[in-house]
């Protein structure tokens, strides 16, 4: 078990600048949240439980319901990126969301650890609604704050669709990873200049 949680976590990213595009791209390049599991993983992994909660309520319901959270988050999102104000499919998307916020997040507590020092935990299990919460406010923020909608980018990798919040200098950044589709990007650049010559 402990070596599956290993690979599911290496395959999840959470480097896109906020929790809600993180679970945006669970989707790519092929369904990363396919087990309850993996689902757990990208819990802990997102931050939205303390390191070492047990997560051993998390059933097929939860599975479902993130998967559904992440479908309006993409209605919403890409509505933004292409321009699009909420309507057509996004009022019922936006409802959702809102729905979800509604529920108040898990209640952190400060507990000593072993060594003394204070460490966060939660004072109960959290409940499946209450973390939908914790990324569906962070996504309400994410819409309705101007400077912060203002920073998001779709990647330009090829055949990449993942969305990123540029926090780079310049707002310069043009790719979900640098080290995954801009490196893509410099390797076809420099096939192409080095092709020229052959040419």
């Amino acid at each position: 078990m402990a070596t599956d949680a290993a690979t599911a976590s290496c395959e999840l990213r959470f480097d896109s600048g906020r929790i809600c595009l993180d679970l945006l791209a669970t989707t790519h390049p092929e369904e990363r949240l396919d087990s309850v599991e993996r689902l757990r993983t990208w819990i802990t992994g997102a931050a939205l439980v303390p390191p070492g909660t047990p997560l051993a309520g998390v059933d097929a319901a939860w599975l479902e319901e993130f998967r559904e959270l992440r479908l309006d988050l993409g209605t919403l999102i890409r509505g933004v990126l292409d321009g699009r104000p909420a309507d057509g499919a996004a009022p019922a998307a936006l409802a959702r969301l809102n729905a979800a916020a509604g529920q108040a997040p898990p209640a952190p507590c400060a507990v000593p650890a072993e060594d003394g020092l204070l460490v966060r935990r939660l004072r109960a299990f959290p409940e499946r609604g209450e973390l939908l919460s914790v990324v569906a406010r962070e996504a309400i923020e994410l819409l309705t704050d101007p400077g912060t909608r203002a920073r998001l980018r779709r990647c330009e990798g090829d055949n990449c669709p993942l969305v990123y919040l540029d926090t780079s200098r310049g707002r310069r950044r043009r790719w979900c990873s640098s080290e995954v589709c801009g490196n893509r990007e410099r390797v076809a650049r420099h096939r192409r200049r080095a092709a020229l010559p052959r040419a």
